[in-house]
């Protein structure tokens, strides 16, 4: 493993805890435009129907993957800027 991999890593798990963070005050505000309510429908409501479950869940995790990939490469930009080389 390169030292600049070993050293990305824990700027990695740092962004890893930021993106995650920030894919769920996406999802709220999202959800809230779409639905109009505050808070998603967990799995186990039975007020909600499946398709609304079904909805919410594949709403969150393609803006959580959206999320982590946009601030996973901006981390690796931003690294190959600081010190020259490509984390990973």
């Amino acid at each position: 493993m390169k030292a600049s991999a070993i050293a990305y890593k824990p700027v990695g798990l740092a962004l890893g805890a930021v993106s995650g963070a920030l894919a769920g005050l996406v999802f709220k505000q999202v959800w809230k435009l779409v639905e109009g309510a505050d808070d998603a429908p967990a799995a186990t409501d039975e007020d909600r129907s499946w398709r609304e479950i079904l909805i919410a869940a594949a709403l969150q995790g393609a803006i959580f993957a959206a999320v982590k990939a946009a601030v996973d490469r901006s981390g690796a930009v931003a690294t190959r800027r600081v010190t020259g080389t490509w984390p990973g």
